[in-house]
Parts: C-alpha cells; sequence; structure tokens
C-alpha cells in the first residue's frame, strides 16, 4: 500500500507540474495571441477549435477511462496490455478517417466553412494528431513522468514558435499550425518510447476483440459527450448565431478559456486517483483532499469575481476589459468543478457505480440542450442567458452525484 501511494504522490505532483506548465504558457502566449488577433481573429480560432472538440471526442470514444482501468488491472501482464492498446490505436485509426470524412463534407458543402477552409483542416489535424497521443497507457501504467515531460516540450516550442511568427491578425492560422507540428513530433517520439523502452507492440487480436474494447468504452464516450456540451457547444453555436469573427465570440472564447484552463487545475487530482482509487479503495484520502482543497478555491473565486474586468483587461488586453462580465458569470463552474471531479469516477467506481457518473453528465448536457433549445425559441439566447443556463446544467452534474454517493454511503464507510 506504501508503494502505491508514493506512486499516486509521484503522478499527482507529475500531473501538478504539467497543469502549472500549462498555466505558465498560457500566461505568456494567450495574451499574446489576444494583444496581436484582437477578439475577432481570436474568436475565430476559438470557434474552430470549439468545432474539433467533438471530432477528438468521436476519435477517443472514451478510451481514456475505459482503456486506462483496464490497462491498470492489466498492468503486470504484458500481452494483455499490448492487446488493449493494439484495440485502442486500431479503433482509433478507424474513426479518424470516418471524421476525415465527415469534416470534408462539412467544408465542401457549408460556405462558412468553405470559405476558412484551411484553419478547419489544420484545426482538425492537430486535434486528430492528439488523439494518437498514447496517454491511456501511462496513465494506466500510473508513469506520468514521460507524458509531463513530453508536454512541456510541445508547450515551449507552440510559445516559441508564436512569438517568432505570429505578427498580424491574418496570420490567425498559425496557430493550429504550429499546435500541429508539435503534436506530430511528440506522437513520433512517444510511439519510439511506447515500443522501445516500454516494449509494448501492436500485435494481432481475436475475432471480436476490437468490438468488445469499443462497446466497453462507449458508456464512456456518451458521457464525455455529454460534457462537451458545456465547452464546446455554447462556443459553436455563438459562432453560428453572431458569426465567428463576431467580437462577442472572442469575449466569451477568452472568458470560457480562462475558466477551462482554471479547471484544468483540478484534473490532476482526479485523474491520479482515478486507477489508484480503483485498486485501492481509499475513501479516508479523497475526504481529506476535497476538505483541503475546497475553501481556498471558493475564496479565489470570489475575489476574482470582484475584479473581473480589471483581470481580463490586464491579463488579454484593454479590448477585453468587458470580458470581465462574462467571466464572473462563469466562475460558479470553478468553484464546484473539484469536487464535481472527485465525486465522479474517482468515487464511482470503486463504489461500483461508474455508471451514475456517466448518467450525471448525461443529465446534464440534456438541462443544457433544453435550456439553449429554450433560449432560442424563445429569442433570449444571448451571452448572458447562456453563462446563466450553463451554470445551471454544470450545477445539476454536482448535485446528482453528491445524492447517489449519499445514498450508497455505506458501500465506502466500511471501508474506512
Amino acid at each position: 500500500m506504501m508503494n502505491s501511494k508514493k506512486r499516486l504522490f509521484r503522478n499527482t505532483l507529475y500531473l501538478y507540474i504539467l497543469t502549472f506548465s500549462s498555466y505558465f504558457f498560457s500566461l505568456i502566449a494567450i495574451p499574446y495571441q489576444t494583444r496581436i488577433l484582437g477578439p475577432e481573429f481570436y474568436g475565430k480560432v476559438g470557434f474552430a477549435f470549439a468545432m474539433m472538440i467533438y471530432f477528438r471526442l468521436f476519435i477517443d470514444f472514451g478510451f481514456i477511462l475505459s482503456a486506462t482501468a483496464d490497462i491498470s488491472k492489466q498492468r503486470e501482464n504484458k500481452l494483455a496490455v499490448s492487446k488493449i492498446y493494439t484495440a485502442v490505436m486500431c479503433a482509433k485509426g478507424w474513426l479518424t478517417m470516418i471524421s476525415s470524412v465527415i469534416l470534408f463534407l462539412i467544408c465542401f458543402l457549408v460556405p462558412m466553412f468553405r470559405h476558412d477552409w484551411l484553419l478547419y483542416v489544420l484545426t482538425f489535424s492537430a486535434v486528430a494528431v492528439s488523439a494518437f497521443l498514447p496517454d491511456f497507457l501511462y496513465r494506466g501504467l500510473e508513469t506520468m513522468k514521460r507524458i509531463t515531460v513530453r508536454t512541456l516540450i510541445i508547450q515551449a516550442f507552440f510559445v516559441l514558435m508564436i512569438f517568432l511568427f505570429l505578427k498580424t491578425p491574418q496570420q490567425y492560422y498559425f496557430v493550429p499550425l504550429f499546435t500541429l507540428i508539435g503534436n506530430a513530433v511528440a506522437l513520433i517520439f512517444a510511439l519510439v518510447h511506447v515500443s522501445r523502452s516500454l516494449r509494448i507492440k501492436l500485435i494481432p487480436l481475436e475475432k471480436g476483440y476490437l468490438k468488445r474494447t469499443i462497446l466497453k468504452a462507449s458508456p464512456f464516450f456518451f458521457s464525455r459527450i455529454a460534457t462537451t456540451v458545456y465547452q464546446a457547444t455554447n462556443t459553436f453555436f455563438l459562432g453560428l448565431v453572431y458569426s465567428p469573427g463576431n467580437v462577442r465570440v472572442g469575449m466569451y472564447v477568452a472568458s470560457d478559456r480562462l475558466v477551462v484552463t482554471a479547471n484544468a487545475a483540478f484534473s490532476p487530482i482526479a485523474d491520479s486517483l482515478y486507477p489508484y482509487m480503483v485498486k485501492h479503495r481509499d475513501f479516508r484520502l479523497l475526504k481529506k483532499i476535497s476538505m483541503i482543497v475546497m475553501p481556498p478555491v471558493i475564496v479565489g473565486c470570489i475575489m476574482l469575481g470582484v475584479y473581473a474586468n480589471e483581470f481580463m483587461a490586464f491579463l488579454l488586453g484593454a479590448e477585453f476589459y468587458d470580458a470581465g462580465s462574462i467571466l464572473r458569470l462563469l466562475l460558479p463552474v470553478v468553484a464546484i468543478t473539484p469536487m464535481t471531479y472527485m465525486l465522479g469516477f474517482p468515487t464511482l467506481s470503486p463504489m461500483g457505480l461508474a455508471k451514475h457518473a456517466n448518467i450525471s453528465t448525461i443529465v446534464s448536457a440534456l438541462v443544457q440542450i433544453i435550456g439553449v433549445a429554450t433560449l432560442l425559441w424563445t429569442g433570449t439566447f444571448q451571452i448572458t442567458s447562456l453563462c446563466l443556463v450553463t451554470v445551471i446544467s454544470q450545477s445539476t452534474v454536482l448535485l446528482y452525484r453528491a445524492i447517489i454517493v449519499w445514498k450508497n454511503r455505506h458501500h465506502f464507510e466500511r471501508k474506512e
């Protein structure tokens, strides 16, 4: 148990190095991008990346959760790990080909996308290449050092290229281009490491194994699709209603990007706890972490809400001062995110209730879809009302999971 806890601590540390490096590089790259591109072109890039999130999730298909858990359980069995690895990579290959055809049809048939087809092709390519990075393997083996070092190099490369070459708003396509190059280099090194150092190879699969792997991942896929109703669909609908180059879209994208970045600060806890909790069911540790994390998060959100406009102007440039009002509306999402993460798969999976983690996000997605549809139907669709619907839908996830955990608390009280 002590060795497992040391591994948990080590992987959590690497994940936090990874996350805070993202903060560091974002604090350099995003303000530079917003100042060079302005709200209009920054909104275009944000709209493209929001659209590609759907393709990324389709290619990932929930393997980051299902395959991570399978590898965690089979990590001592090299043959079993190789089979899982092979099945996931083959599945992603097929899903990428399907996605490519869909994107081609969209860019060919829809004038708005055809006009900016290079932006969407480059963004899709960057996202597709990133989807093939075998993070599920490293997470399952709990060897996060490799992911951390690789990502640091990608981020440093991206920031350097942006500073060297992004000089005018019309060069906005450099953002996905340099992302693509960085991801491609990282993928090559990752595949070589898996093959030569970890000695995990692509091997023949028995009949039906690939299908079973996809079916096992499907509940996680639908759950992850549901979570994007907030992250991607808001930006996507705003782009469709106002046009991707509208200043209001750029303001929302900037605010949403900061919220997503803040939420990413909490994901290392859940990501490292998930394989650990599947194996050890240490619910007492979850309680301690919750009590440490939540008070500073709540206080920080309150303070940021008070000075939101000044913060946005200072960080992103004077043109983004009014984006502070949007950030202020979205801050409750940040405040509830730590508990939402920890009451998800790290808690519900070892309780034998993982399906409820998926159901909670699906319920939240339905709330978001109904809310957005109502806004469009009643003619009240605007950024303020969209943010309100988003906070309600995200709160639904936490409320649902809290109720399920409370009703089934006997599952973990005996283990403490």
